[in-house]
């Protein structure tokens, strides 16, 4: 297991740095750790309990915890999140080209609404880069836990295009993955959100689903939607995405709507994620389970700050769940405190 200091006390020193800085220098330190021990768990641990064990899209979860793209986007601590005891991990967004994301500062603290704002614009070194880092994990038989790949397209890349830009991405990282991620929700990347339409979802899953059905294992497609779209638009683009191949969502990414915070937000832009987007993310899920019946799978994601939270999305029809800003808040504990109210 990964020995973390007293949360109370490392949260309030990190607290005091800028966000980003603190997220950087947490990542270092995890990615350090990462070089020199594998992370795997006892048997007997509580990540591994199973009860707690979930098989979905033909693979094995050892618990229904993930962590959420965005955490660490060039994949440089799994092994230490795998000692954290998720059951999954999901790494990036990664694009086709590398990219420096959006002018600083871009990830801001709304501390009175326990949430995040940022606008980090994909800030990464490409999918060349993240391929040789992934090779190199799954040349150590790591991890042992579900890894998923998350793509985006890359900020240059003209609108038209980005059917070709999300392939390039994949034909690098499919086979590394056991999953893999169409991201085209997040706020912060230029006419992003208007690939949320069908003809646009459609053609970028029938690009990737070329080189995917020619790797010896084809591997699960989900594409993740955004909690701004109306119900109607959100189920039309999940339908078209299942009907191109897709074997499911992650639902939902950040919201671009700050209505109802105590915090002010003056002057920001971006992406909210945390207690304020739990409501909508959830409602969302539930809308899509029931328009779509129980076989499509969906990851439920926004907004979980404790155990009943994890449940309100396992009820609204979640098969699996992933954290990002709890995580922040919580703490290193956070994982194993979802599994115990689990």
């Amino acid at each position: 297991m990964l020995v973390t200091p007293p949360w109370p006390l490392a949260r309030a020193l990190l607290f005091k740095l800028d966000p980003e800085q603190a997220h950087n220098l947490t990542l270092a330190l995890l990615a350090r750790w990462s070089t020199l021990f594998d992370g795997r768990l006892s048997v007997t641990d509580l990540a591994r309990r199973p009860a707690l064990a979930r098989e979905v899209m033909g693979l094995h979860f050892p618990n229904p915890v993930g962590l959420a793209a965005g955490l660490d986007k060039q994949g440089e601590a799994v092994p230490a999140w795998q000692a954290l005891g998720f059951g999954f991990v999901e790494v990036g967004t990664v694009t086709a080209l590398p990219q420096p994301g959006n002018p600083r500062p871009r990830l801001f603290r709304l501390t009175d609404d326990t949430a995040l704002i940022n606008r980090m614009g994909f800030n990464n070194g490409g999918a060349a880069a993240m391929a040789r880092r992934l090779g190199r994990l799954r040349a150590r038989g790591l991890p042992e836990i579900p890894l998923g790949v998350n793509l985006g397209k890359s900020k240059v890349t003209p609108a038209e295009q980005a059917a070709d830009d999300y392939r390039r991405s994949f034909e690098q990282l499919g086979e590394l993955a056991d999953y893999v991620v169409v991201n085209i929700s997040s706020p912060n990347t230029p006419g992003l959100r208007d690939l949320q339409r069908v003809d646009e979802v459609a053609r970028i899953l029938e690009a990737i689903q070329g080189p995917n059905q020619r790797l010896s294992r084809p591997r699960p497609i989900l594409v993740k939607l955004a909690p701004d779209l109306a119900d109607d638009e959100a189920i039309e683009c999940a339908r078209a995405a299942l009907e191109a191949g897709a074997t499911g969502l992650i639902l939902t990414n950040t919201t671009i709507r700050f209505d109802g915070l105590k915090s002010p937000t003056t002057g920001l832009s971006g992406g909210l994620s945390g207690r304020p987007l739990l409501t909508r993310s959830t409602e969302l899920l539930a809308k899509v389970r029931a328009a779509l019946g129980s076989e499509p799978v969906i990851i439920g994601v926004g907004g979980i700050l404790d155990p009943e939270d994890a449940r309100a999305k396992l009820m609204a029809g979640a098969d699996l769940i992933q954290i990002y800003t709890g995580l922040i808040y919580r703490g290193p504990g956070f994982v194993r405190e979802l599994l115990r109210g689990l």
